[in-house]
Formats: C-alpha cells, sequence, structure tokens
C-alpha cells in the first residue's frame, strides 16, 4: 500500500449530491484539492440516472401529499411552499451556473413540462378547487389554473380522455410551468466541470474503510474494484452522498450522529412507452391520489419524460423489494445495517408500518396486466403492446428512533453531520434531487460555519434569493424567475417532444393569477 495522499475534500458516490456540492465549494475555493471515488464506472449511474427515478422538478405543484386537508376542510399549504423555495434555489444555482459555463447544455437535463394533479369522483375535485384556492394567492403557485371542464380536460389530456367515461367528475390542478429534469445528465455535466477544474475522480474504486484521526482528519480506505490495489486518503473534509450505500458508510464511521438510524429499502417499477403517437397526446407529469392507505411514495403518475432529447412517457411507481440498498448493491445490505444502536428503531418500524406492508406485499403479487389496469385509471385506451416494465432504482426510507415507538420512517430527505464538522451524509428519498442545492448549501453551513460568513457574497451571486423566502418578496420572485426562465430556456418548447394535439402550448412562461376554468 502506498503513502497516504492528501486532499481537502473527498466525497463518496458521483450523484448528483457530490456533484452539486463539489461545484459549489469549487466555485467558493478554487485553491482547494478535491477527490471523488465512485464504486461504478461512471457518474450518476445509480440514483440520478435517468432512467431510476421520476425526473420530476418537484416544488410541490402537482404532488397532492404536500397539501392534506386539515379536519376542517382547509388546506395546510406550509410544506408545498416550503418544497418550493428549495426548488427555486436550486433552479437560480443552475441559471447561474448556465450563465457562467458551468453546465454547457441546458437543453440535455431540464426542459419545460406541465405539471398537473388529477382526481376523480366530487369529493376530490371539491379538495381540488379547495387545494387551487389555498395556493393560488401566493407568489409561488400564482400561475396554477383549476379545471373541471370536460372538453378543457379533453383539450390539454387527450391520451387521458379518450375512452374516458366523463360521467365521474373530474379535476385537474395545472401549472404550465413545471420542469422535467435529467438529474444524471445533470451531474455528468457537474462533475466533468469539476475535473476540469482539478477534481481527481476515482470510478470503478470503492470506499472500504474510514476512521478518524486524531487531528479531526479522517484516514479513508479505497480500494480499486477492478485490480484490487488499496489507496489511502487522509481527508480534512468526507461528504458521503453514496445514496443507499450512505448509511452503512456513515455507521462505518462510527459518528454519534448516525447511531439509532436504520434503513428499509424499496425499489421501483415504471410502466415505459416510446410510442411517438402515445407521447404527442400527453405532455405532462399527472399526479394523482395514492391508494387508501398506502405510503406517500406510491403516488400514481403518468409523466413526460425527455431522456437523450427523446421523448417518453412513464407511469408509476411500482413498488418491488430486495434486501439491497443499492440497485447494484448486495443482498447482504440490509442484514449487515442491523446493529445493536438501530435494533429497536428497526423491529419498532415493523409494527408500526403495518400499511407499508400491505402495500409491498400488494405490490409484488401484481401481475403486468394487473399493472396496465392501474394504468387504465390514467389512460383508459392503454393496450398493454404499448407498454413494458422497467426496472428503477433502489430508495433507502430513513428510519429514526421515536419515542415511545421504538422507530418511524420518514420520507423526506435527511443531511447527517458530525459535531466537529468533519464529516457529513445525505439520507433519504423525495423531494431528494430536486432540492440538491438547498442541502448542500445546508451541509457548508453546518460543516464550514468559520467560513461560511466569507462565502455569503459568493453564494448570493449563485442564488440571489439566498436566506429570503420568496413567497413573501413576489417582487423578488419576479425577477429571479424570468432570469431563470430566459437563461434555462424554459420558454422555449421542450426538446425532443412532438407537436401537440390542438392549440396546447408546451412552454409555459406566465407567472400570473389566473381564474377558475368554469
Amino acid at each position: 500500500m502506498s503513502e497516504p495522499e492528501k486532499t481537502d475534500v473527498l466525497l463518496v458516490g458521483a450523484g448528483i449530491m457530490s456533484a452539486t456540492l463539489s461545484t459549489l465549494l469549487r466555485l467558493v475555493e478554487p485553491d482547494w484539492s478535491m477527490t471523488l471515488v465512485e464504486r461504478l464506472d461512471g457518474a450518476a449511474a445509480e440514483s440520478s440516472d435517468a432512467w431510476n427515478n421520476a425526473g420530476t422538478g418537484h416544488s410541490a405543484l402537482c404532488e397532492l401529499n404536500y397539501t392534506p386537508a386539515r379536519p376542517d376542510g382547509t388546506i395546510d399549504i406550509s410544506k408545498a411552499v416550503n418544497v418550493n423555495e428549495q426548488f427555486q434555489v436550486s433552479r437560480q444555482f443552475w441559471a447561474y451556473a448556465v450563465e457562467n459555463g458551468v453546465l454547457p447544455d441546458v437543453r440535455s437535463f431540464l426542459n419545460p413540462i406541465p405539471h398537473v394533479s388529477f382526481v376523480q369522483g366530487a369529493d376530490n375535485v371539491d379538495y381540488l378547487r379547495r387545494r387551487y384556492e389555498a395556493l393560488v394567492s401566493n407568489p409561488l403557485f400564482a400561475s396554477m389554473e383549476f379545471i373541471d371542464d370536460r372538453d378543457e380536460f379533453t383539450r390539454r389530456l387527450p391520451l387521458m380522455a379518450a375512452g374516458r367515461d366523463f360521467s365521474e367528475p373530474v379535476g385537474l390542478n395545472w401549472t404550465q410551468d413545471g420542469t422535467d429534469v435529467d438529474f444524471g445528465a445533470l451531474s455528468r455535466q457537474l462533475i466533468g466541470f469539476g475535473a476540469k477544474q482539478g477534481m481527481s475522480t476515482l470510478f470503478g474504486h470503492e470506499v472500504s474503510d474510514l476512521k478518524q484521526n486524531s487531528d479531526g482528519t479522517w484516514r479513508v480506505q479505497v480500494v480499486n474494484r477492478r485490480t484490487d490495489r488499496k489507496r489511502t486518503f487522509h481527508a480534512k473534509f468526507v461528504f458521503v452522498g453514496a445514496g443507499g450505500g450512505a448509511l452503512p458508510l456513515l455507521q462505518k464511521a462510527g459518528i454519534k450522529e448516525a447511531k439509532g438510524f436504520g434503513g428499509f429499502p424499496v425499489g421501483g417499477q415504471w410502466l415505459r412507452s416510446g410510442n411517438s403517437a402515445l407521447t404527442a397526446g400527453h405532455q405532462a407529469k399527472v399526479y394523482g391520489l395514492p391508494p387508501l392507505g398506502a405510503p406517500p411514495m406510491s403516488v400514481p403518475h403518468l409523466d413526460t419524460r425527455v431522456i437523450n432529447r427523446r421523448s417518453w412517457l412513464l407511469f408509476g411507481p411500482f413498488a418491488g423489494w430486495s434486501p439491497k440498498f443499492l440497485k447494484q448493491g448486495k443482498v447482504t445490505d440490509l442484514p449487515f445495517s442491523v446493529r445493536p444502536d438501530n435494533l429497536v428503531s428497526m423491529l419498532g418500524v415493523g409494527m408500526t408500518e403495518m400499511g407499508l406492508l400491505k402495500y409491498l406485499i400488494g405490490q409484488l403479487l401484481l401481475s403486468e396486466s394487473a399493472r396496465v389496469d392501474t394504468l387504465r385509471e390514467f389512460v383508459p385506451s392503454a393496450r398493454d403492446s404499448d407498454w413494458e416494465l422497467d426496472i428503477a432504482g433502489q430508495r433507502v426510507q430513513v428510519i429514526r428512533k421515536a419515542k415511545g415507538k421504538g422507530g418511524v420512517l420518514e420520507f423526506g430527505t435527511t443531511v447527517l453531520s458530525a459535531s466537529d464538522g468533519s464529516i457529513a451524509g445525505l439520507l433519504g428519498a423525495s423531494p431528494g434531487a430536486s432540492t440538491a442545492v438547498p442541502a448542500m448549501l445546508d451541509v457548508m453551513q453546518r460543516c464550514f460555519g468559520d467560513r461560511y460568513e466569507g462565502w455569503q457574497s459568493k453564494l448570493t451571486e449563485m442564488v440571489p434569493s439566498l436566506g429570503t423566502p420568496l413567497s413573501g418578496e413576489p417582487a423578488l420572485f419576479e425577477e429571479v424567475w424570468s432570469w431563470g426562465t430566459k437563461v434555462l430556456k424554459l420558454d422555449k418548447p421542450a426538446s425532443g417532444v412532438p407537436d401537440v394535439p390542438g392549440d396546447v402550448s408546451v412552454a409555459g412562461t406566465g407567472h400570473s393569477a389566473t381564474s377558475a376554468t368554469a
């Protein structure tokens, strides 16, 4: 084994989180040495890959789980506003990165696609109307429309209208200025920028061990998976952005902040179609309501995706199950993650999350024809032959200790960091990648508290609204929104998307309040 190599920053995993953090740190500290370690042979090959996630720019425009109804019937929009605020931060940073040559090809990862909420039944339509009324007065949601007219539904969503029995009321919350994001393409551009700026990239290498030295730095052992050659790094700061592989590494590091945490892996599956006649008839991300008693991750949605400048339709997700924490992981991942400090949490979840277990069992029993039957709630005319089953990525749902319950599942994104700021990692899933920029800014503030104040000027250049909730500053919101829309080419039609039937626009630019459709 060679002598230890020194690096200021060592990043584990070449997905969207490490890619974002490495770029932010490079822009504020151009002289720092950085090393990126990835166990696979390419960047963004796990959860960040376009086929392994929904590609939704999560901003709470269409996701109904962010706007629950209170017992009195009013709509709680607090979580929706928070998720949207986070996405605005990511959107601003991407615009800065495009303007400054960090991201040379914006259309390869970002396209304008309407975000739509869809419900059936009089009670659900009433809920959607109340949701619209609660959201539309907020500047972040001012362009949302409420639609319950059959003809307008048919004009905007011809594929979903074909063969539909409209005797049951239908409702839509429609926001024209949603996005489809290829987080894999975005990650590869960010990592490419880092490599050009001197970041060392070790693909096909795996972290086998990490221990803290007496001086607070970290001794990280890395193994070449092809040759078995071992290398040792001494790093001042370590970030574990390894997706499902983050929890085992944080456990191995022995930081007290990771104690008690567990993880439960859930796989994803999609029905996929590249039939141009279908993609021309549906150009939106349409989210429905989750089945009764099902977890938030089970919300069905029919999505336009733009991948490699070609338009696709995805429907799902359907759950699969494997003990692997990564799509290309090991069957021992789950059992080896159980430790004395999280045993109670893991067992507790088994008792408190019976709904999840029931949902997973039901999903695993679905036949291919049964999956298409589920699709027909969205596309009544769907034919089995037009759709194929595609396996998505693995998500490790966070299990956290909970007083009196043993453990509970968390469905958000959790940042863990050591008290001395020398190591941090990210756990969790949706809204995940969409909040990469605010999540990594959080890491920077937690772990580099002595430097963060000095970075403020540069960070505000990258994210003009940094620290200012845009929902309370409509003029500032309009300014950064208009700037971002132009720079990110979101006022232009999506790449690779066929002509829309009728006269429906594909690019949303307006951000003014609209009236509900009668």
